[in-house]
């Protein structure tokens, strides 16, 4: 709940380390469901695609050994989904687009040709750089901007299990979308009434 890695919460002496590892990974689990549940968005939205892990030796960009590929959607001024995908293949994304928008959104992506398609649900525009700053009033800061917040996020913890990223990518949505709120009683809300039947199906991705 204090954002901080469970290894530190040691130090508190209030359970042993793998008690407080279940205890937060049950949270996590939680905010997954939840996220799963969130309605399409609508209206101007941003799409974007970035990698996670540690700096590597070797190839690097989008098939860089160790790095995990996210997919994220914002719905500006509002919340974000986000989802680890197998790799960078347009046909993964659009489903992933139309399966959490609603037709008819005006989207804001990059050059990917990926996303021409796009223009088919709606409205889509490019949005082009140069020297590393957008071309024009046209941006994806929003999204460019959540990047950002996961990664500071995920830097103390040194390194997640990859079995278990889609749970902490999962938490650090819920806290985005929920930035302004309390979620100490969200939390302990979301313990008590989600059933464990339920959470052992989200804990692990099968791919």
């Amino acid at each position: 709940m204090l954002g901080v890695p469970g290894n530190r919460m040691r130090f508190r002496k209030i359970a042993s380390a793998e008690a407080i590892e279940r205890f937060f990974r049950q949270i996590r689990t939680c905010c997954a469901l939840a996220e799963g549940f969130r309605e399409p968005f609508e209206g101007q939205i941003e799409c974007d695609e970035s990698t996670f892990g540690g700096a590597r030796h070797g190839k690097r960009g989008w098939g860089a050994a160790g790095k995990i590929i996210v997919f994220g959607i914002l719905q500006r001024n509002g919340k974000i989904q986000a989802f680890p995908i197998n790799r960078r293949q347009g046909a993964e994304v659009i489903q992933l687009v139309a399966e959490h928008t609603r037709p008819g959104s005006l989207y804001y992506t990059d050059d990917w040709q990926a996303y021409a398609s796009l223009a088919i649900r709606g409205g889509h525009i490019v949005v082009t750089k140069e020297g590393g700053k957008p071309k024009g009033r046209d941006h994806i800061n929003g999204i460019e901007g959540f990047w950002s917040y996961a990664k500071h996020w995920l830097y103390p913890y040194r390194g997640v299990p990859q079995k278990f990223f889609h749970l902490y990518l999962a938490e650090i949505c819920f806290r985005f979308n929920h930035r302004r709120e309390d979620l100490c009683p969200i939390f302990t809300n979301m313990l008590q009434k989600t059933p464990s039947s339920l959470t052992l199906t989200t804990l692990v991705r099968s791919d």
